[in-house]
């Protein structure tokens, strides 16, 4: 009999930090939160799925890190979700920002290092969303273009804020990878894009999957490795928010693929022979 149990799904925090003029008007806005961004918990949640976003622990933070172990968390959730948001800090792939605007978040770099370290090590599922998809590249030793205009200005505009989500383009499926056989028949399709950093020098043991047209970015990046982690520069949980026309790339495969993998890993884990206990 089928196990019945929701997957629970870990998803990382994306992160508030207050900033004049908020800190004028009082509220909850003048204090750092860390939050989960609905559309990205309803998509996942959408497949008989239990979401825990995971918060962030700094220096700052009440509890510190010698008193929690991320790890706990790759031992009790079933997978982990990279969730869109903030920069990620050319000092964490070994540069320096080009523009202080570009400064990034390194207490998130290194919190969503920690889990994806964690995740590997435990064997478990690792999806990655647009930052999430850099921060894979970034944790197997890649790094980014800081900012796609100043650095390659032939590319094509790969971040609208007027169309945000709406800003759409071409990508070619890079065929004989995993993402094409899951998406089998299709060799281009249409993906919202909505980042101004992308992937540069590709990490160790990563995979490209697709390819954004004319330019030729890197939008999606698979692990060669025993366990499942692919990331994708666009967001699929906006675009399950509004009908689909045949160009858009549907992210339902992506989604029951990742947790496919979950549910494989976890009723390998439960068949795993206990040790006899004297």
């Amino acid at each position: 009999m089928p196990d019945s149990t929701p997957l629970l799904i870990g998803i990382s925090a994306r992160i508030y930090y207050p900033a004049a003029p908020v800190l004028d008007i009082g509220g909850v806005f003048t204090k750092t939160l860390h939050y989960l961004e609905q559309s990205v918990a309803h998509w996942v949640m959408s497949r008989h799925v239990l979401a825990v976003m995971i918060p962030a622990v700094d220096a700052d933070s009440i509890v510190k890190r010698k008193d929690i172990s991320l790890r706990r968390y790759a031992d009790m959730l079933d997978g982990l979700v990279l969730q869109g948001g903030n920069d990620i800090a050319p000092e964490t792939y070994g540069e320096t920002p080009i523009d202080p605007r570009w400064h990034g978040d390194r207490v998130r770099d290194r919190y969503e290092m920690q889990l994806v370290e964690a995740f590997i090590d435990a064997g478990k599922p690792v999806l990655g969303i647009c930052r999430g998809h850099q921060l894979i590249n970034v944790a197997f030793g890649g790094t980014l273009y800081q900012d796609i205009p100043t650095q390659l200005p032939q590319a094509i505009t790969h971040l609208d804020t007027s169309l945000y989500d709406r800003r759409l383009h071409a990508v070619n499926i890079v065929q004989g990878t995993h993402l094409a056989r899951l998406y089998s028949g299709t060799t281009q399709a249409a993906i919202n894009s909505i980042h101004h950093q992308a992937v540069k020098d590709l990490g160790r043991d990563l995979v490209v999957e697709a390819l954004a047209v004319p330019d030729g970015l890197v939008e999606a990046i698979r692990w060669r490795g025993p366990s499942y982690v692919f990331g994708m520069q666009w967001h699929p949980e906006f675009m399950a928010l509004e009908t689909l026309d045949e160009e858009q790339l549907d992210g339902k495969p992506i989604l029951a693929d990742f947790l496919d993998a979950v549910r494989r890993r976890k009723v390998q884990a439960t068949a795993a022979p206990k040790l006899a206990v004297a």
